[in-house]
């Protein structure tokens, strides 16, 4: 029902309340203790009013049109962005607590971060650009570690190729890979999908419910279209 009155909204035009979700929820019983637990509200300069949890396993998508605010939510589980009132906890943690005054800093929230134009550096090879994330351990165990987070996303074989020796998908798989290497307690994908083509779109949605069902972490899905 949620899913069909944003859908309305849409063809109308007209921003979504980001409470309408589409997301594959978890078992009766389960609570949101253990995940992300998110609550935002200010009326400038974007105006947001949301409350939502996300357990571990669960990929939870945030629907609605350029301009509604879905971005602005990724921002702030991340810590870029600061909302006049709000408050951001992962598995018991505070990260964000604007009554209190807590405000963890970005570099310490442990947050995987896909964009929409995946940021990749093209001047490294995939496996290099997964490596650049994994400063916390030894120099010589990242390229073995990077390896095994290629692999993870199905990109065995692929770890000495740029980005411009990768396809759209492919590309989006590493820049998933990398926001994995810093081991994040919440995963973030700001329209991963806008810069394939259709066809590729299919596929990935297939891999990234395999990754999904090998990761112990919220998922949190940002998309204006709601077939994905």
């Amino acid at each position: 029902q949620n899913v069909g009155a944003a859908a309305r909204d849409l063809a109308r035009g007209h921003s979504i309340d980001v409470r309408r979700l589409a997301a594959h929820r978890p078992a009766a019983g389960v609570t949101h203790v253990q995940g992300l637990r998110v609550a935002l509200r200010q009326e400038t300069p974007i105006p947001l009013d949301v409350d939502f949890g996300c357990a571990p396993g669960e990929l939870l998508a945030l629907v609605g049109p350029s301009g509604s605010g879905k971005s602005t939510i990724l921002r702030s589980i991340a810590g870029l962005y600061r909302p006049s009132s709000g408050r951001v906890v992962i598995n018991g943690e505070v990260w964000q607590d604007t009554t209190s005054g807590t405000c963890v800093r970005t570099w310490q929230r442990h947050v995987g971060l896909v964009q929409q134009n995946y940021a990749l550096f093209p001047h490294m090879t995939a496996r290099a650009n997964v490596a650049a994330s994994l400063g916390d351990l030894p120099a010589e165990k990242r390229s073995a570690r990077a390896d095994e987070l290629l692999a993870l996303v199905n990109l065995k074989g692929l770890e000495d190729r740029r980005p411009a020796e990768l396809s759209g998908g492919q590309q989006q798989r590493v820049a998933v890979a990398r926001a994995l290497a810093r081991d994040p307690k919440v995963l973030l994908l700001d329209e991963p999908f806008s810069a394939v083509d259709k066809g590729t779109r299919g596929r990935l949605y297939q891999e990234l419910a395999g990754i999904r069902s090998r990761l112990a972490m919220p998922i949190v899905l940002v998309t204006h279209d709601l077939d994905e």
